[in-house]
C-alpha cells in the first residue's frame, strides 16, 4: 500500500510539473501571437512589429522617481505676507522623475561647450545662438556691494562646478531641457546599436544635429540623412536580431539558409527612446518637496509638514549634528551664513549641491540654496474646481508643421527665427533639425469638450466672457481686435523695435498708469533661496516673475513624465 501511495504521489507531481511547462509554454507562445488576430508580433519576415519584452521605463540621468499620489497643495501654515495666494486644494500628480539635485554650473556648461562647437557664434548666421544661452553673469551685481568675484568666477570656475547655475532665465532653463533630452537619447541609440558610436561627438555640426521628435517622425532625416550614422538594426529570418547595426544600413540583400533581412529604425514602438526632460509643474515640484510620503500612515498621511524635513524648525534634532541648519537660506539682516567657526549653514552665497540630507524622495536642497523656477503661468489662484489632476496652468497646443509637399517641415539653418525678448536679448525659437510648429487649429479644436483653442493659458481667467470689456452680442471681429486698454491684465509692455540696420530702439514702458505685474509671460517659481528668510522655504509659498528674467537667486531642475505603471512596487502597509 505505501509502495502504490508512493507511485501514486509520484505520478501526480508528474504531472502537476509537466502541466506547469505546458503552461509556461502556452503563455510564451502567446506573448508573440496577437489576442486581436491571431496573427504574429514581431514575425521575422514583416509584418506588426512591437516590443513585448518592456519591463518599465528607464531611470534616465540625474533623475529619481517620485512615486504620485494625492495631497493638500496650497499653505497651511500662517500666511505673515497676507497675500494668501495658494489656497489649500487637494491635487493628485501622476509619478513622475526629477533632477536629485538641481542643475548645476557643470551640467549647463556641458550644454555650452555643445552649443558653441556646433553653432559656432564667430559666424555670423550663429553668433545669437550660443550668447543667447549664457546666464547672465551680471545677476551678482550690486550697487552698494562688491560681488565682482562671482559675476567673474561663478559660472565657469572649477571651486564652483557643483554649485547651482544661476542667472538663467526661464525660457533658457526650458530649453536646456530640450537639449538634454535629444543628447540622452542620442546616447540611448548609441547604446542599442540604431546610431553610429561617436557620431554624437565626431559627425555633429549645424546641419548635422539630433532631434527626438524628428527621428520619431522622419528618422532617415536625421544627421542630415546620413544612413552611415543613423543605423537601421537587422532583423533576420529565425528571430535573431543583430547585436550591431548592419554594417550597410541599406542593405536587404538575403543571407544563407534563405534569411532575409528586415532593417528597422527605432520607433515609438520600441520602448527605448525616453520621455522629454522639462521643467516640473508646480503642483510637480510642490508635492516632490512636501515629501508627505515620510509622514505616511498606510493611505493616510500624519499631517502636514511645515518644511521638506520633519519637524518644525531649521535645525537639526538629531544627536551627532544637533544645532545644523538644515538648508541654506538667510538666517537674518546681514546674516547669510553665521558667525565663523560656528554650526550655521554653512554657506553665504549658494551651497555645493548635496550639501545637506536629502528629503523623503531623495531629492536635495528643495528648500533653499537657490529658489527653482517651474512650467505654470503665475495667476493668484489655483482653480482646482476646473481640474485636481495634473493640474498646470501655461498650455499652449502646437502641431507638427507640414509642408506642400505633404512631408513634415524641419527647421534648417536658412529657416531658423530668433526672438527678440523685453530685455533685447536674442533667443533662437527652434534649433536646426527640430519639426517645425504652428498652433493647432479648428481640425483639432472642433467640437472636443477638453479643449477649444491652442492657447489656454487664460482657460476660466482671462477669456473673453469673464471680462468686464466683453460685449455680448457684439461681432466677432470687434471682440477680437480690443485695443491694449482693454486687456484682462494691464501689466507693462517693454517693446523692442529694429531700424533696417539691426540696430535696436528699446521702449520701456513708463507708464505710471498700469495696475499689475502679472501677464501671461509670467512664470511661477519655488522654494527658498540664500537670500530668503526660513518663511521661504515652506513648499507651499509661491512667487512670480518675468519669464525673460534672470537673477542670483533662481535656478532649476529638470523633469520627465513616468510612462506605465505608477509604482514599481507593492503596496505595503508601512514605510
Amino acid at each position: 500500500m505505501k509502495v502504490n501511495k508512493i507511485v501514486t504521489v509520484r505520478v501526480l507531481f508528474s504531472l502537476i510539473v509537466l502541466l506547469g511547462f505546458t503552461s509556461c509554454s502556452k503563455k510564451s507562445s502567446s506573448k508573440n501571437t496577437s489576442s486581436a488576430t491571431g496573427w504574429k508580433i514581431n514575425d521575422p519576415s514583416g509584418g506588426f512589429q512591437y516590443n513585448n519584452n518592456f519591463t518599465k521605463q528607464e531611470t534616465a540621468p540625474g533623475l529619481v522617481l517620485v512615486e504620485g499620489g494625492t495631497f493638500t497643495m496650497g499653505k497651511v501654515q500662517d500666511d505673515v505676507m497676507h497675500d494668501w495666494n495658494n489656497t489649500p486644494n487637494q491635487q493628485h500628480v501622476q509619478s513622475f522623475y526629477m533632477d536629485e539635485t538641481e542643475v548645476t554650473n557643470l551640467m549647463y556648461m556641458e550644454y555650452l561647450d555643445w552649443t558653441k562647437r556646433v553653432f559656432p557664434p564667430t559666424e555670423e548666421n550663429y553668433k545669437n545662438i550660443y550668447t543667447g544661452a549664457l546666464p547672465d553673469t551680471l545677476v551678482w551685481r550690486n550697487r552698494l556691494g562688491y560681488n565682482e568675484t562671482m559675476t567673474n568666477n561663478y559660472l565657469r570656475h572649477p571651486a564652483y562646478s557643483q554649485y547651482p547655475v544661476v542667472g538663467v532665465n526661464w525660457i533658457q532653463a526650458s530649453e536646456y531641457a530640450k537639449w538634454r533630452t535629444n543628447r540622452v537619447n542620442e546616447a540611448v541609440l548609441e547604446r542599442e546599436g540604431y546610431m553610429k558610436k561617436g557620431a554624437k561627438v565626431v559627425d555633429v555640426d549645424a546641419n548635422n544635429t539630433f532631434d527626438s521628435e524628428a527621428y520619431l517622425a522622419t528618422p532617415s532625416t536625421s544627421f542630415g540623412g546620413n544612413e552611415e550614422i543613423i543605423l537601421k538594426k537587422t532583423r533576420r529570418k529565425g528571430g535573431k536580431s543583430a547585436k550591431k547595426a548592419a554594417k550597410a544600413s541599406s542593405d536587404t540583400t538575403s543571407t544563407g539558409g534563405g534569411d532575409e533581412a528586415k532593417n528597422v529604425y527605432a520607433q515609438k514602438t520600441s520602448g527605448i527612446l525616453l520621455p522629454e526632460y522639462r521643467l516640473p509643474t508646480e503642483a510637480e515640484w510642490e508635492y516632490a518637496s512636501a515629501a508627505d510620503v515620510g509622514n505616511r500612515e498606510y493611505n493616510l498621511y500624519r499631517g502636514q509638514k511645515k518644511y521638506p524635513w520633519k519637524g518644525s524648525y531649521t535645525r537639526s534634532g538629531n544627536r551627532q549634528t544637533r544645532g545644523d541648519q538644515l538648508a541654506n537660506f538667510k538666517q537674518g539682516k546681514g546674516d547669510y551664513g553665521g558667525i565663523a567657526g560656528w554650526s550655521d549653514d554653512g554657506a553665504d552665497i549658494t551651497a555645493p549641491v548635496k550639501s545637506y540630507k536629502p528629503n523623503d524622495f531623495g531629492l536635495y536642497d528643495m528648500a533653499g540654496n537657490v529658489a527653482e523656477w517651474v512650467q505654470d503661468v503665475y495667476r493668484p489662484i489655483v482653480d482646482d474646481e476646473a481640474n485636481d489632476f495634473n493640474y498646470v496652468r501655461g498650455n499652449v497646443y502646437t502641431k507638427n508643421k507640414i509642408g506642400d509637399d505633404g512631408k513634415i517641415e524641419l527647421v534648417t539653418t536658412e529657416t531658423m527665427k530668433y526672438d527678440t525678448l523685453s530685455n533685447g536679448k536674442i533667443l533662437l525659437r527652434n534649433k536646426p533639425g527640430e519639426i517645425a510648429q504652428v498652433p493647432v487649429d479648428e481640425k483639432e479644436t472642433y467640437l472636443r469638450q477638453n479643449f477649444d483653442k491652442s492657447n489656454e493659458i487664460n482657460y476660466r481667467d482671462g477669456d473673453k466672457q469673464s471680462t468686464r470689456f466683453f460685449d455680448f452680442g457684439g461681432s466677432e471681429e470687434a471682440d477680437v481686435k480690443k485695443s491694449d486698454k482693454n486687456r484682462m491684465y494691464d501689466s507693462p509692455i517693454h517693446k523692442i523695435l529694429s531700424d533696417s540696420t539691426g540696430a535696436m530702439d528699446k521702449k520701456f514702458d513708463k507708464s505710471a498708469k498700469r495696475t499689475t505685474l502679472i501677464g501671461d509671460d509670467v512664470r511661477v517659481y519655488k522654494g527658498g533661496s540664500w537670500r530668503d528668510r526660513a518663511y521661504w522655504l515652506d513648499p507651499a509659498q509661491r512667487r512670480y516673475c518675468q519669464e525673460d528674467i534672470a537673477s542670483d537667486y533662481i535656478g532649476f531642475r529638470c523633469a520627465m513624465s513616468r510612462v506605465g505603471p505608477k509604482s514599481d512596487m507593492k503596496k505595503r502597509a508601512r514605510n
